[in-house]
C-alpha cells in the first residue's frame, strides 16, 4: 500500500503559475512608438503597460538607455500605486460611514497605511460628535431586538450574553458607522466583548469579512455564478421536531470534542441512539458548527433525530476548524489514524520556528479558508516591523498579532510573515503530500478546494470504529466528495474500499480523487458522477442491486449559505447552495428503504 506521504508528483514539474496578472498588446499601439519598435515590444512582453512604456519613450527618447526606461516606467507604476492605495483607503472609511472631509483629514495626520490609527481618530471624532444615544433618540432598540441578537448565534466560547449594556453600545457604534445590524451582532459573537475588543477591532473584523467575500466573488468561476436551473426543492416526508427549546439558540459545548479527542477524551464512551437511526447502513455528516440559528435542529430532525456531535480540530491537529457532525457511528473503541498529525505549529513547521518572533505566542491556527492574504498586506507587515532591531511597540505587535491571526500567517525571514501554501494546507489538514497539486488545478481553485474539505485526522477518528466491522471491506456511498477527504481517511485507516460511488460537482475535484485512487493502488471501483440532483431514486437502487448495497453513506452538502464569513446570502437551509442538504436526505433515505428491501428478499 502506497505511503500516505509519498511525494506523487516528485517529477520536475513546477508547477509554476503567475497569480493576479493580465497583460495584452493593445489592439493599435500608441501613436507616439510603432508597433514594430523592438523595445517597446519588449517591454510590454516584460508586462509593462503600453501607456507608461509610449509616456517614458516620449520623455526620454526612442534611443535612451532600455534602464532609465525601466527607471522611469517603474516611478509611474509606484506614484500610480500610491495613488490607487491611497484612494482605496479613502473607499474604505466612507464604506464604513464616515464623511470624506474627516477621512481624507485622518490619512492626513495619519498615514494611509495606519488603518487602526486612523480608524481610531475617525471613530474618537464620532464619538465627540454624537450624543450618547438614549431611549428616545432616532434609533430605537427594544427588548426583542436585543434578545433577537443575542440569540442569532452562540459564540465559540458560549460567551453570548442577555444584551449587556457594553453589548448593545457596541452594537449601536457599530450601526452608526454603517455596518448592518447583522453584521455588527455577528461580530460582537465572534469576537466577544470586553476591554480586549474595541471598536476598531470589531470594525476590522467585519472588513476582513467583506473583502474575503469580494474575494470569492471576484474569483469564481462564471460558471458557477449562473444560476441553478435545475435546482428543485425536496418534498420533505418528516417534519422538524417541535420543541420548547425552539427559541432558544443552539449552545456550542465548550470545550468542542464532541464524545472525546485523542489528547482529550471525553466522558461519554456510549449513547443511546433514536431507534429510526439504529437501522443500516452507517451515515456520516458534515457542515460548519456556527451556523445560523435552527440549523441544526433542522439538520438532526431530518437524520432520525441524531444530535450533533460538535469537534474543533485544534484539539487534534495544528489548525482550528469547527463542525458538527450528524452520524449513527458506534463512539465506543475509536482510536487515532497513525502517524498522528501534528498538535501544533511549530511541530508542524518547524522550519518557522527560527524566526517565529517570542511576542507571537500563537502554537494553534485558525481555520483553514478558501482565500490568502495579500502581498501587499504581507509588505505592510514587515514596514510596520523593520524600524524596530528589538522588540517593537504594543502598537505595532497588536496590529501585527491581528493580522497574522486573521489570515494564517507564519513567519518565514525576518520580519516576514507568508500566508499558508497549498501544501501545507494539504498537511494540516490530514491530506497527502501533493495531493491537489497539478492536474490543471490552480493555485486559487486548491484553496477553494481545500478551504472546503473535511480535516481527515478528526474524520478518521469517527470512521475508525468501521475497521473491526468490514474486515474485508466497505461499500460507500461519498455525496459532495470534495477532495475525497473521507476516502483518504478510509484508506490511512487501511479499511479497503470494495466500491466508492462518489459525486461531486467540480470536475477539478473529480480528478483529484481518480488520481488518489490510482496512486493508492486501489483495488475496488470507484464510479463517479456529477451532480447530486441528477442521481434518482431508480439509479440508485440499481447501484445497490449491483453492489450489494451502501454500508457507508458520507458527505457534508455546502455551507455557502451557512458559514458566518458570507454576509450576502446567510440563508440557511433555504439557500440555492445549502439547501442540497435535502438532497443528502433523500438519497440516505432511499439507501436506507433499499437495504431492508433487500435484506428481507
Amino acid at each position: 500500500m502506497a505511503q500516505d506521504s509519498a511525494d506523487w508528483n516528485s517529477d520536475d514539474d513546477l508547477d509554476l503559475q503567475i497569480d493576479n496578472y493580465q497583460s495584452s498588446p493593445p489592439s493599435s499601439p500608441p501613436a507616439a512608438v510603432p508597433s514594430s519598435d523592438e523595445l517597446f515590444a519588449t517591454l510590454v512582453d516584460m508586462g509593462f503597460s503600453p501607456e507608461n512604456i509610449a509616456r517614458a519613450i516620449d520623455e526620454h527618447g526612442p534611443n535612451a538607455d532600455t534602464v532609465v526606461i525601466i527607471d522611469a516606467i517603474s516611478k509611474y507604476t509606484v506614484n500610480c500605486e500610491a495613488s490607487s492605495s491611497k484612494s482605496k483607503t479613502i473607499d474604505h472609511f466612507l464604506a464604513m460611514g464616515f464623511e470624506e472631509e474627516k477621512v481624507i483629514k485622518a490619512i492626513h495626520e495619519h498615514g494611509e497605511d495606519n488603518i487602526e490609527e486612523i480608524a481610531n481618530a475617525l471613530i474618537s471624532t464620532a464619538a465627540e460628535v454624537s450624543p450618547k444615544i438614549k431611549e428616545e433618540d432616532d434609533i430605537e432598540w427594544s427588548e426583542s431586538d436585543d434578545e433577537k441578537y443575542a440569540n442569532f448565534l452562540s459564540s465559540d466560547d458560549e460567551k453570548v450574553s442577555d444584551s449587556s449594556s457594553e453589548n448593545g453600545n457596541q452594537l449601536r457604534s457599530l450601526m452608526n458607522m454603517g455596518f448592518s445590524e447583522l453584521e455588527a451582532s455577528l461580530a460582537i459573537e465572534r469576537c466577544g466583548t470586553g476591554e480586549d475588543v474595541s471598536i476598531a477591532d470589531l470594525a476590522d473584523f467585519i472588513c476582513a469579512a467583506q473583502i474575503a467575500r469580494e474575494f470569492d466573488e471576484f474569483h469564481a468561476d462564471p460558471e458557477e455564478q449562473k444560476p441553478n436551473v435545475k435546482k428543485r426543492r425536496i418534498e420533505l416526508r418528516r417534519e422538524p421536531r417541535s420543541s420548547a427549546a425552539d427559541d432558544e439558540p443552539l449552545r456550542l459545548p465548550n470545550p468542542m470534542i464532541g464524545f472525546g479527542v485523542p489528547n482529550e477524551p471525553g466522558l461519554i464512551t456510549q449513547r443511546s441512539l433514536p431507534a429510526m437511526a439504529r437501522m443500516p447502513p452507517f451515515f456520516y455528516y458534515e457542515n460548519v458548527a456556527l451556523a445560523p440559528k435552527g440549523v441544526w435542529d433542522t439538520i438532526s430532525s431530518h437524520l432520525y433525530d441524531v444530535p450533533p456531535e460538535f469537534v474543533d480540530s485544534k484539539y487534534i491537529c495544528a489548525a482550528a476548524r469547527k463542525r458538527g457532525y450528524v452520524h449513527n457511528l458506534p463512539i465506543s473503541g475509536r482510536y487515532q489514524v497513525q502517524p498522528p498529525p501534528k498538535y501544533t505549529i511549530s511541530e508542524a513547521f518547524p522550519l518557522t520556528k527560527k524566526w517565529w518572533p517570542e511576542w507571537d505566542k500563537r502554537t494553534k491556527l485558525n481555520c483553514i479558508l478558501t482565500v490568502n492574504a495579500s502581498a501587499q498586506l504581507t509588505n505592510r507587515i514587515r514596514l510596520a516591523l523593520e524600524p524596530y532591531s528589538g522588540e517593537p511597540p504594543e502598537s505595532k505587535k497588536k496590529y501585527v498579532i491581528e493580522q497574522c491571526k486573521k489570515w494564517n500567517l507564519v513567519w518565514v525571514g525576518k520580519n516576514k510573515a507568508a500566508p499558508l501554501e497549498p501544501d501545507e494546507m494539504e498537511t494540516l489538514l490530514g491530506f497527502p503530500r501533493n495531493h491537489t497539486r497539478g492536474g490543471g488545478m490552480s493555485r486559487t481553485e486548491r484553496l477553494k478546494s481545500l478551504g472546503n474539505s473535511f480535516q481527515v485526522d478528526t474524520v478518521a477518528y469517527h470512521l475508525s470504529v468501521l475497521k473491526p466491522l468490514f474486515p474485508y471491506g466497505i461499500n460507500v456511498l461519498s455525496l459532495f466528495t470534495g477532495i475525497g477527504g473521507g476516502e483518504v481517511a478510509l484508506h490511512r485507516l487501511q479499511i479497503p474500499m470494495k466500491t466508492v460511488v462518489s459525486v461531486e460537482i467540480s470536475a477539478g475535484n473529480r480528478n483529484i480523487l481518480k488520481d488518489f485512487w490510482e496512486q493508492t493502488n486501489q483495488k475496488g471501483t470507484l464510479i463517479e458522477f456529477a451532480d447530486v440532483q441528477d442521481l434518482s431514486n431508480e439509479k440508485i437502487v440499481e447501484l445497490m442491486k449491483q453492489f450489494g448495497g451502501f454500508d457507508l453513506v458520507i458527505g457534508g452538502s455546502p455551507c455557502n449559505n451557512l458559514a458566518g464569513g458570507n454576509r450576502v446570502s446567510r440563508s440557511g437551509l433555504e439557500g440555492d447552495q445549502s439547501c442540497l442538504f435535502y438532497e443528502y436526505c433523500r438519497i440516505l433515505d432511499v439507501v436506507r428503504e433499499t437495504t431492508k428491501t433487500m435484506r428481507r428478499s
